[in-house]
């Protein structure tokens, strides 16, 4: 795997050399858009909105809009003028308990891949993070943009998942929760229950996109049928219910719980289609 990036992690006096390796990738289903009467690819334009012209590449500059259609043009030079020193360096500035982060903070990993010479430090800042459950936070420039950063601990590796500033998570003082009752102890009991028996030890295998599989089944249908419509099928639409019996709910998922996981969604979905 080719890396993104090379440069090394630095605290206090240690300096490590590493390089960055995706450590994930979108399994998207990519669509083309087409003209319906021939199925010919449709291609977008960059035209001006003064006057619908279509602009070459060579014409096209940046430019940060700083009043109402006001703009302040930024060329290369002017990005080159605000690099930050040690764009090559994962520059760890603090070691942080990571049960002390908000998860909503992390969004994206990379592996780090030890380089010649750096292997002693690398087990070494391994070995410590994942004793001591913590994680370095740093800042790093990658792709031109500075990233706030955690230096992980992850098996045998170390990654680098990038994380989100304070200024970029959109605080939710509008979402209001309606008040109830607090739920009673034996709601209480039986929800621990509930939890306790569908706890299991986490296998990523489980989990897979069944969405995607699906569209992608139906796509194979088509190409089949020569691009012709497939019958519809009927699926009965979940509705939303209000929750009168919280108790007998509980007793009822505890019971489904308790059975095989096959027979529990088979009583779940004839559950559901009675319900709509």
């Amino acid at each position: 795997m080719r890396a993104i990036w090379k440069g090394s992690i630095s605290f206090g006096l240690v300096n490590i050399p590493v390089a960055l390796q995706n450590a994930s990738r979108a399994e998207e289903l990519k669509f083309r858009l087409l003209r319906s009467s021939d199925l010919s690819p449709v291609n977008y334009k960059r035209v001006a909105q003064v006057d619908g012209k279509e602009v070459p590449w060579n014409e096209i500059v940046k430019g940060y809009e700083y009043e109402k259609d006001k703009y302040v043009v930024l060329r290369d030079d002017d990005f080159r003028r605000v690099d930050l020193e040690a764009t090559d360096t994962i520059d760890i500035v603090d070691f942080v308990e990571v049960a002390q982060i908000n998860p909503m903070y992390f969004y994206k990993p990379y592996y780090l891949e030890p380089l010649k010479g750096g292997a002693g430090a690398y087990r070494l800042l391994r070995d410590v993070l994942a004793d001591t459950k913590k994680v370095g936070i740093s800042k790093v420039i990658v792709k031109k943009r500075q990233h706030l950063a955690a230096v992980k601990a992850n098996g045998g590796l170390l990654v680098l998942e990038l994380m989100r500033f304070s200024d970029e998570l959109v605080a939710a003082p509008s979402i209001a929760i309606p008040s109830e009752k607090s739920p009673g102890r034996r709601e209480l009991a039986m929800a621990r229950s509930l939890v306790s028996q569908m706890t299991s030890d986490w296998d990523a295998e489980r989990y897979t996109d069944e969405y995607r599989s699906a569209l992608k089944k139906l796509i194979d249908k088509k190409v089949a049928s020569g691009g012709k419509e497939l019958p519809k099928e009927g699926h009965a639409a979940k509705r939303a219910t209000n929750v009168i019996d919280l108790a007998s709910v509980l007793r009822q998922s505890l019971a489904d719980a308790a059975k095989p996981r096959k027979q529990a969604t088979t009583r779940k979905a004839k559950s559901r289609a009675k319900a709509a």
